[in-house]
């Protein structure tokens, strides 16, 4: 795996020769797309990740001939996870009328910043890496979403740790953000719909891994479970420390974390954690759609290993490529948009995506999964 700041060299990597793209990232052989997201620093394998699945669904539409004889070319910017980075590099993609659309953005604090100013310039941005629900807001033409909510994420948990386990003391960590406190208001929902309440709270600062005040307050509520809301590092910090300490608590976390960056930085520490996934175990080639993306994953690097977070990029590639073709020859923001928000049902085999008036969320889809002792995840069954 690479790191990249300003990366032009995706766009090498991916871009059959020819002159440079027109207005709007579109020319007669080329179509241009922009990815901004963390690609160094605690959250960098989410941005890395998805990258790397876009890219595997669009060199595979390349070989095939591209889209309508155009070839899709990717740019993936670095923006640190940071919001005010994500908005000047946003702006810079904007005014420079050389991409058609954002894609796989990753975060909620991020894309809070940056969704109004995409929306505003009637810039497409599809797919973005978060279930924060103000991307679902029926009047977002410009935006398109995969995943499920992360409302949908905490309830299932709520769910799985009361009715199915029979735990009543459950406490949060979740970084101290938008992001974070769309999780805790999830959990607070949950909860209180079971007359319920949370034993106790805290928050760490995103981009650090800060977390010990945070486990000694938790702690002294002595929790059966802790639900956490935050990024790998910060979290497998959080995890590890609390091991060290004798805490005997379930932990669960939520998608975003990045699975198999959790998993690797816990190690040992990691069994039994469980983790909310929004996309099908990315190892079940029984799903075309999982084949499908372990081809062009392997085509792409033959050293590349199969995870959650590639799996939803190469999805997300798949529904840009469905869009991009819907458009026509006749491509512009205005014609890729309106083909995207009339894509009703896709079926990829294994994940099927449903979009209607008012609806910009694909997938409703919520699965649980564990950390096993050797790192690998195993799907659990509803009741497990």
């Amino acid at each position: 795996m690479f790191h990249l700041t300003r990366m032009t060299a995706l766009a090498a990597a991916l871009c059959v020769g020819g002159p440079l793209a027109a207005g709007q990232g579109v020319s007669d052989d080329t179509i241009k797309l922009a990815q901004v997201a963390a690609m160094e620093g605690p959250a960098a394998a989410l941005g890395t990740g998805m990258r790397q699945g876009m890219l595997a669904a669009f060199e595979e539409a390349n070989r095939a001939g591209g889209i309508n004889g155009r070839m899709i070319s990717l740019t993936s910017i670095d923006d640190g996870y940071e919001p005010d980075r994500s908005v000047a590099e946003v702006r810079t993609i904007i005014e420079s009328d050389d991409y058609l659309a954002l894609v796989g953005p990753v975060g909620t604090p991020t894309t809070k910043a940056t969704q109004p100013i995409a929306t505003e310039a009637g810039m497409p941005m599809i797919a973005p890496f978060t279930g924060a629900g103000f991307l679902r807001a029926p009047e977002l033409d410009n935006v398109v979403n995969v995943r499920a909510t992360y409302d949908a994420e905490t309830q299932a948990w709520i769910d799985h740790l009361v009715d199915v386990e029979g735990l009543t003391d459950i406490a949060i960590l979740y970084q101290d953000d938008g992001f974070g406190r769309v999780g805790l208001s999830g959990v607070t929902k949950a909860m209180e719909a079971r007359g319920m309440s949370l034993v106790a709270e805290g928050s760490y600062t995103r981009n650090t891994v800060a977390v010990k005040s945070a486990l000694l307050e938790i702690r002294k509520a002595k929790p059966q479970a802790i639900v956490m809301v935050g990024a790998y590092k910060p979290l497998a910090e959080f995890i590890k420390l609390s091991r060290k300490m004798k805490m005997d608590a379930t932990f669960v976390t939520i998608s975003f974390v990045g699975s198999k960056a959790l998993a690797a930085e816990l190690g040992a520490d990691g069994e039994g954690v469980i983790i909310s996934q929004v996309v099908p175990q990315p190892w079940d080639t029984n799903l075309p759609i999982v084949a499908e993306y372990q081809a062009a994953l392997s085509a792409l690097d033959a050293s590349a290993e199969p995870g959650f977070v590639s799996l939803e990029g190469y999805v997300a590639g798949r529904l840009t490529i469905e869009g991009l073709r819907n458009a026509g020859a006749d491509l512009s923001r205005e014609t890729f948009m309106a083909a995207m928000n009339n894509l009703g049902t896709v079926d990829f085999g294994g994940m099927t995506m449903t979009f209607g008036a008012g609806d910009n969320q694909g997938s409703d889809d919520v699965f649980l999964t564990r950390i096993e002792t050797d790192g690998s995840f195993t799907a659990m069954s509803p009741g497990s």
